[in-house]
């Protein structure tokens, strides 16, 4: 099924939310106002799961009302596999507003954000692959798996701070999604090898 919200927590569990109903507005949803109601929900909400379940319809209202922010990526970078471009930028301005596209077959490295974000898928498919920290004495960054998420355009996925996962397009075709993330903690930020049970920050 698609058109779905995704909550993944720390543990990877996953869960749905809400609907994928976006209801029709006298006026266009532009980009200032949506991050205007983005500050306001974070001034006002501290729960991170909460706060994507609130900015999640802010972010299907703003991709359909205006729908010309779809378009608004770089092809992949054919050195790297990925583009990135940031759709807004301020100085001082502490969150991530961009468009990111993946070429088939790439793969993201095992990582985390250490921070909350909501990734909008646009154009593609995309798998999620998810684990939960598992840690013993001798490996203190062991991780366990706990299951995939296959993503269609129209899907949304917000995630917790402390979700571990890594990112793989699935077809022939790019991935194209609207990226959304809070203020990272540098010094919480890992990407993981789990042959070797080690971490290192990103």
């Amino acid at each position: 099924m698609s058109n779905q919200n995704w909550l993944i927590n720390d543990d990877g569990q996953r869960m749905t939310f809400g609907t994928a109903d976006v209801q029709p507005s006298e006026r266009v949803y532009r980009m200032y106002r949506f991050l205007t109601d983005l500050e306001d929900i974070l001034a006002d909400e501290n729960d991170d799961s909460i706060r994507i379940q609130k900015i999640t319809p802010l972010v299907r209202q703003l991709l359909t009302s205006s729908y010309w922010l779809q378009m608004e990526y770089d092809p992949p970078s054919p050195k790297t596999g990925w583009s990135v471009k940031f759709l807004y930028r301020e100085y001082e301005f502490p969150l991530t507003v961009q468009m990111v596209a993946w070429a088939p077959g790439q793969v993201s490295t095992i990582h985390n954000h250490a921070t909350w974000g909501i990734v909008a898928l646009i154009g593609g498919e995309e798998k999620n692959h998810f684990w939960r920290r598992s840690p013993t004495s001798e490996h203190p960054h062991k991780l366990e798996s706990v299951g995939e998420q296959l993503l269609a355009p129209g899907d949304i996925i917000g995630f917790t701070p402390g979700v571990i996962h890594q990112v793989e397009p699935i077809g022939d075709e790019p991935t194209i999604s609207f990226n959304l993330y809070g203020v990272t903690n540098m010094k919480a930020r890992y990407e993981y090898d789990i042959a070797e049970h080690t971490a290192k920050l990103f």
